[in-house]
């Protein structure tokens, strides 16, 4: 789906001091319980991304060993954290996008329809706009197709991620009869959450002006 030598071109710095304050929306991808949960923020005036990823820590070493990919590194390095226990830790994601909310003026974010109905009620009594969002051709496709082309265009700035990196070249397209195009792993067993997340979040920017939101009801709420 992503060419990655475009992937690559793309690596501009992101300056997350440059970003305090500005308009992003934001995508949340929990997976399952012990893998990868990743929240993508989504600058669409810079066209810049921040990711941040959490991995239940007692599951850190196994997955190393199972996917092949360093764990345990990027979160020394600082690329991802490891939360307490060996399923994902909900209460801590909670508290992390809180405190980017306090950063960031994140206009709503997208979820999984099937993701935790706890989080989603935590996000929004601390003043975030929540809105599911399908995992099928009708609401993945557009996006998709605009996180292609921002890609293509090298006109994405996502600062060289590496864990971001290894999921864009996990991912393959799902296509329909209809051309409409969704993000696949069927051919691969390798995470891909981070993206899922990223497309969401272009998917939300891309309807922000139209879509009904809690801010519409009730005023942008800082955390």
């Amino acid at each position: 789906l992503l060419p990655m030598v475009a992937w690559d071109e793309c690596n501009a710095e992101v300056d997350r001091a440059e970003l305090e304050g500005q308009e992003c929306w934001a995508g949340l991808d929990l997976a399952s319980t012990q893998d990868v949960c990743a929240f993508l923020l989504y600058f669409p005036a810079q066209n810049a991304i921040l990711p941040t990823f959490w991995v239940p820590e007692e599951n850190a070493y196994q997955r190393e060993r199972r996917d092949r990919v360093p764990y345990e590194t990027w979160a020394r390095q600082g690329l991802l954290n490891l939360t307490e226990g060996n399923t994902a830790d909900h209460e801590r994601i909670a508290t992390d996008i809180e405190g980017l909310g306090k950063v960031f003026n994140i206009r709503d974010i997208g979820f999984d329809r099937w993701g935790s109905q706890w989080i989603q009620t935590r996000l929004q009594a601390a003043g975030f706009g929540i809105t599911q969002f399908g995992q099928g051709f009708k609401d993945m496709s557009a996006p998709t197709k605009e996180l292609l082309k921002l890609v293509l265009n090298r006109q994405l700035k996502h600062g060289g991620n590496p864990v971001l990196r290894w999921m864009a070249s996990n991912v393959a397209a799902e296509t329909d009869a209809a051309d409409n195009v969704k993000p696949s792993k069927k051919h691969s067993t390798e995470r891909i959450d981070g993206i899922v997340a990223l497309i969401m979040a272009i998917g939300r920017a891309m309807g922000g002006a139209e879509q009904a939101s809690t801010y519409e009801e009730r005023g942008i709420v800082y955390v």
